[in-house]
């Protein structure tokens, strides 16, 4: 049973992050399988394999800090690097992967679209 006490509030706000970080990472997740495959080594990045097995993780990390979250513990680094995971691939994989067409040729010239 639920208790409230003076740390209920801070809980709450932990659980709450933590609901929001899993969304990313599953939203990360779901974006990196939608990619084909050859984008990634043509933009430069990390191979469609290597990446859905960290956000793969990131996602399992997510989910376990969310579904078993009892208060402050060692293992609370574990979601906090899964986050980060899952907002690099956001940042800087997805922008330049999204613009690689399926034919693994960018349609961008060097000064904007053709």
């Amino acid at each position: 049973m639920f208790t409230f006490n003076a740390y209920t509030p801070l809980y709450i706000l932990f659980w709450v992050l933590g609901v929001a970080a899993f969304v990313v990472e599953a939203w990360a997740f779901v974006d990196v399988l939608r990619r084909p495959s050859g984008a990634f080594p043509a933009a430069g990045k990390q191979t469609k394999p290597l990446w859905l097995i960290i956000l793969g993780v990131s996602v399992v990390i997510g989910l376990y800090g969310v579904a078993y979250s009892n208060g402050f513990s060692a293992l609370n680094i574990l979601p906090v690097a899964a986050f980060i995971a899952a907002a690099i691939y956001l940042t800087d994989v997805r922008p330049k992967v999204r613009g690689i067409g399926p034919g693994g040729s960018s349609r961008q010239g060097p000064y904007g679209p053709w």
